[in-house]
Order: C-alpha cells, then structure tokens, then sequence
C-alpha cells in the first residue's frame, strides 16, 4: 500500500473512530454476518479444523491464520458493497 493510500485510510478510520460511526458499522456488520449465516459456517469450518489436527496442535495464533483468509472470503459481494458504500457515503458527507 502506498504512503498516501495508508495515510487517506488512516484518517478515514479516526473520522470514522471520532464520529462513533465505525462502532454503528461494527455493529451491522455482526449482525448481518450472523443474519446470513456466515458466522455459523465459519464457527463449523473453526470446528472441523480443530478436530483435523486435533487441538492440542492448534494455537490459537495458527488457527487464526487458517481462518482469517476464508472468512474474509466468505463474507458476501451484497454484504461489502453495502459496508464500502456506507463508508463512502461518510467520506463524503463528512469531506
């Protein structure tokens, strides 16, 4: 990531911060994750991975490196759109 991007990202996220609008979209994001059953397939991919290699080889670092990629990719194309367009609204509206 350039310098400018991470800075222009930065500073969205203190507006978003100071505003209390990035706890309003942390929020929505849980419960439309839970609402469209993300959460529930990502909790029983979490499980059937322990029980492959078995949790006495998992830490609780490894295991988030497993997961942390196919939830990212789970999550749906409806679901993003409508966050990074909320996010851009914000931008806008507080420019």
């Amino acid at each position: 990531m350039a310098a400018d991007d991470k800075a222009l990202k930065n500073s969205i996220q203190m507006k978003l911060e100071q505003s209390g609008e990035y706890e309003r979209l942390k929020t929505e994001l849980r419960q439309k994750l839970i609402d469209s059953g993300w959460r529930d397939e990502l909790k029983e991919y979490t499980m059937e991975l322990i029980r492959s290699k078995g949790d006495t080889q998992m830490t609780v670092e490894a295991l988030t490196q497993e997961i942390t990629p196919r939830g990212r990719a789970t999550v749906s194309d409806d679901i993003k759109a409508e966050l990074l367009q909320r996010i851009r609204t914000f931008v806008e509206e507080n420019a």
